[in-house]
């Protein structure tokens, strides 16, 4: 299916240098370029929200007595330490 794209100045000099190294059309890299940035956009959009906090949330005990009253103040806390 054809397709017509107009790249900026920059993007175009980026693709014909990388189309160069790989010894390759920059048709390939275009397409395999896209397929590579929306197969991770697609696969973010399918993670659950559980996914997406797991490396906030600690495995196993935390040790801690004070979760059921503070809970909420640590997870911020977390929050603002992972930005």
């Amino acid at each position: 299916m054809p397709l017509s794209v107009r790249l900026d100045k920059k993007t175009e000099t980026l693709l014909h240098k990388t189309a160069s190294i790989l010894n390759t059309s920059k048709t390939e890299v275009i397409k395999k370029s896209l397929s590579e940035y929306c197969g991770r956009v697609l696969l973010e959009n399918q993670k659950q929200p559980y996914d997406l906090l797991k490396d906030l949330l600690d495995r196993g005990g935390s040790g801690r007595g004070d979760l059921s009253s503070r809970g909420e103040e640590i997870l911020r806390e977390k929050f603002r330490r992972k930005r």
